[in-house]
């Protein structure tokens, strides 16, 4: 039993050492231009093939559109517009585009009415904007962030219009606060981060966040935009990306001055909430997508449930006053030092990762964020499995 566990073991903590060594060292070894640089020097496109329609969709966001709105007009890029999407607020917006905005000359606005049935209203808010974008680019972000420079348009733009890309997945940090679901909140994000970074740096895009994603409007009608998944909850985001996205049309961009920075949640209540949403849009992604993602999470967490089962073996021997053979010593010894291995280069890996994505989890607690990490994605995915959930459409 002790050999087979210990095996077992092996080629699980094996798959982990594959992805981290092959996969998440993509990101961390990744170097990346300066916002608007081509090789070395800053160049704009014109507006027939650079131009950016910056997209906000918002319900009931008037504090934080009068926060956001006027970063996004001081973006320095030569032809870009804000579109701001209201969808139905009641919070006063509506005055407040009316009135109070003529002085950001790049902003503007559509007002949605009402909800539409077979579509969920986030999508169809979206929809409409790229129908109304004047420029072939559009860079979403929400309402609720905040970009981290007026380099932001410029650096998530760059490879589209001078790789000839179609897609570019940028990253949108949490602001640090205490307490345990934070840190919780920003590990996954962070971890999120690595995968879906790493991978499409590994030629196989699978995801993106809508806080911080740019591509060509030409590629949203190209594939009729959310049809497939109009009235999926959530999935504005991901769900588009892992249907269109391919190696060869996909860039990420990692500069800081490139980041949307957001606000946690603050209440488990409303995190569960949101990690619902996700949940329920992963269940859409392509089977390949679905089967690689299952082995990356699904061995993180076995490596851990494993190390703890070979601990428990280990220690009922001691007790019973029984001994291993030498074959199951050499066995032990091993598996021992590859999980070993595979923890130090977590720490050192996915700890480079966090650095260059604006420190977002300390280094120092990497192996703390490890063992959360394995917790969370345990727990989510027995849920994922037992627990019937209603639908219900959430619009952000």
């Amino acid at each position: 039993m002790i050999t087979a566990l210990l095996i077992a073991w092996l080629v699980i903590v094996g798959i982990q050492l594959i992805y981290i060594f092959f996969v998440y060292s993509r990101t961390a070894l990744y170097r990346q231009s300066e916002p608007g640089d081509v090789n070395g020097q800053r160049q704009f496109l014109n507006e027939s093939t650079g131009g950016v329609t910056v997209v906000v969709c918002a319900r009931n966001e008037l504090d934080n559109l009068r926060e956001l709105l006027p970063l996004l007009n001081e973006q320095v890029y030569p032809h870009f517009e804000v579109l701001v999407m209201d969808d139905r607020s009641t919070d006063g917006t509506l005055l407040f585009l009316e009135n109070d905005i003529a002085h950001l000359g790049r902003v503007r606005f559509i007002r949605i009415d009402k909800e539409h049935e077979h579509v969920t209203p986030k999508k169809y808010a979206l929809t409409i904007a790229l129908k109304k974008a004047v420029y072939p680019i559009v860079l979403l972000t929400d309402a609720d962030c905040r970009p981290a420079s007026t380099n932001w348009l410029a650096g998530m733009v760059t490879p589209l219009v001078t790789n000839q890309k179609d897609i570019t997945l940028g990253f949108s940090p949490y602001y640090t606060q205490p307490g345990l679901l934070n840190l919780l909140i920003r590990s996954e994000t962070l971890f999120t981060a690595v995968q879906y970074i790493s991978l499409a740096l590994a030629g196989s895009p699978y995801m993106g966040v809508g806080r911080n994603l740019a591509y060509r409007t030409s590629l949203f009608f190209a594939n009729r935009g959310f049809y497939s998944h109009m009235n999926v909850v959530g999935g504005d985001d991901d769900l588009f990306v892992n249907e269109v996205a391919t190696g060869k049309n996909t860039a990420v961009c990692l500069h800081p001055d490139t980041f949307t920075w957001s606000a946690p949640k603050e209440t488990w209540s409303e995190w569960r909430q949101q990690k619902r949403r996700h949940l329920n849009a992963g269940k859409y992604y392509k089977q390949r997508h679905k089967l690689r993602l299952g082995l990356l999470l699904g061995s993180h967490v076995l490596s851990w449930v494993l190390a703890m089962a070979v601990g428990l073996v280990v220690l009922t021997h001691e007790l019973q006053h029984r001994s291993f053979t030498s074959n199951e010593w050499l066995f032990l010894l091993t598996a021992t030092g590859i999980f070993a291995l595979r923890l130090i280069a977590f720490w050192g890996i996915v700890g480079r990762v966090s650095y260059r994505l604006a420190h977002t989890v300390h280094w120092a607690i990497m192996p703390l964020m490890d063992i959360l990490l394995a917790i969370y994605y345990g727990l989510s995915g027995l849920a994922n499995l037992f627990v019937r959930r209603k639908k219900r459409l959430y619009w952000k």
